[in-house]
């Protein structure tokens, strides 16, 4: 939301522009116009420029909340979180030069104020807080220097925003249509019946006694009257190094990344296209890679500052799968610590343990509801690093093993911890990305529910639905057919 927010702030802004002399003498005339002769189009403008980067801060500082509070922001997340905070303090600076440029009693009192501020510092030379000592004192030249700061560092800030999504794949900056026309409605809205207004024109020869401030972007100015300007320094200088310091406080044990084998990577590019980090590329192989069956072909590399170790690469590989003519299971990608053998050992393990009447495998995610919360006499659990990890092989797998049904549950729908891997996993059964679940699945014996942590009890209601539909059903009828008994090649695990 903060991307579209900035869309509207740059739209609008874009239209006030026109209308806005930069001049001392008329800047506060020509706001003035805007808001009141004009109130139907540049006053709405105005307002929604206003209370669009009120928003824009708000879901920033919502956003950054949200990757704090879910645990989003270490190892190889570090690169985005960091590049966030340089953001933020960009829009609360480009904020607080707007107010300047309205020139009334607030935007006094904020130059006034943040020139001792900067004061404060040893660096600056000859005190900034000269220029407002008298109305003579403040030039046009200044105020075109304000303007000029305040168009250039939103072009600042557009390069920092892109700068920021740098590292993911399928970044979504923008929402979805229904969200921003009811966003864009609602402020409209609000413009219309709260218009944004500004007080009485500045007059350095008084001082303001009453201001109505705007508390998401001037909250730190109370304080410049309560504090020393240094305490107020060490409040933002600290804060923001603090910040940028979190993702190392402390380092996160940093787990295995994902691991290439020669011999049965086949170059297809579907780890390189699916990973959330874009830490897959492929290359050209070395004469230590060249060698197998795919030796002519290029090979997937994994840049391990990247890799989050989510294992969504294995559940995208086309040699992921438990059926195979010698014991050894094995892929052209994989966790080393969390390997496609063990997977295939743990399922064979869960199958053989479901009892009862209706036997369900459930694969679970490690960051949605705890697996050991939901545990029922008719289900088998496996939990995975994220459920998009898990080869749909594997479903063919458990359903020609014993199981009557599978059960697919992970993060809440749009909030997978690893970004994508629900969305995957959602596409791959759908038939909408590879590798596919093979057509010869009953859908009815798959069920998939995304919940959040928190919602156990949804989850095993959901669960003994799914139950309750399977017992409805007759036999399983999931046989090996003739396509499906040599799915040891890579042409038959694509589906």
């Amino acid at each position: 939301m903060a991307f579209f927010f900035f869309y509207i702030v740059l739209i609008s802004g874009i239209y006030i522009y026109i209308f806005y002399d930069t001049s001392v003498v008329d800047a506060y005339t020509s706001v003035e116009y805007m808001t009141h002769k004009q109130w139907y189009l540049a006053g709405v403008m105005r307002s929604l420029h206003r209370y669009a980067s009120d928003a824009m801060v708000t879901t920033m500082v919502l956003h950054l909340l949200r990757g704090f509070f879910s645990n989003r922001y270490r190892g190889a997340r570090w690169y985005s979180w960091t590049t966030g905070i340089p953001m933020l303090v960009m829009v609360f600076a480009i904020g607080i030069t707007g107010y300047w440029l309205v020139w009334d009693k607030l935007g006094q009192f904020v130059a006034v104020r943040t020139s001792e501020w900067i004061d404060w510092l040893p660096i600056i030379a000859e005190p900034t807080a000269r220029n407002f000592l008298t109305n003579t004192s403040i030039t046009d030249l200044f105020f075109r220097l304000l303007v000029v700061t305040h168009l250039g560092l939103p072009l600042m800030l557009l390069g920092l925003m892109l700068l920021h999504v740098t590292r993911l794949n399928y970044a979504r900056i923008n929402p979805p249509a229904g969200l921003a026309i009811g966003s864009t409605l609602a402020l409209l809205v609000l413009s219309l019946v709260k218009p944004a207004v500004s007080h009485e024109a500045a007059d350095l020869s008084t001082l303001p006694t009453q201001l109505n401030l705007d508390w998401f972007y001037l909250f730190i100015y109370p304080l410049m009257d309560q504090w020393s300007m240094g305490a107020v320094w060490a409040l933002v200088g600290g804060g923001a190094l603090l910040l940028a310091l979190i993702p190392w406080m402390p380092p996160k044990r940093r787990e295995p990344v994902a691991v290439v084998y020669p011999d049965d990577c086949s170059g297809c590019n579907l780890c390189v296209v699916d990973c959330p980090y874009e830490a897959i590329r492929l290359e050209k192989r070395t004469a230590a890679t060249a060698s197998g069956r795919y030796a002519h072909l290029p090979i997937a590399e994994v840049e391990e500052s990247k890799c989050v170790s989510c294992g969504i690469c294995t559940g995208s590989c086309p040699s992921s799968t438990p059926f195979r003519h010698s014991d050894e299971v094995s892929t052209g990608i994989d966790m080393p610590h969390r390997n496609i053998r063990d997977l295939h050992a743990a399922t064979r393990e869960a199958l053989a343990k479901l009892t009862g009447p209706t036997k369900v495998l459930v694969y679970g995610c490690d960051h949605g509801v705890e697996m050991s919360k939901v545990m029922q006499s008719e289900v088998a659990m496996i939990s995975l690093p994220c459920t998009g990890a898990l080869p749909p092989s594997f479903i063919v797998y458990a359903l020609r093993n014993g199981a009557d049904g599978v059960f697919l549950t992970g993060c809440r729908s749009g909030d997978c911890f690893h970004r994508l891997g629900n969305d995957w996993v959602d596409m791959r059964i759908e038939h909408k990305r590879k590798p596919y679940l093979k057509r010869s699945v009953p859908h009815e014996r798959v069920k998939r529910y995304w919940a959040a942590a928190t919602d156990h009890k949804q989850l095993i209601d959901e669960i003994e639905s799914f139950c309750q539909s399977l017992r409805d059903l007759p036999p399983a009828t999931v046989k090996a057919k003739a396509e499906a008994q040599d799915a040891t090649t890579s042409r038959e695990t694509r589906g």
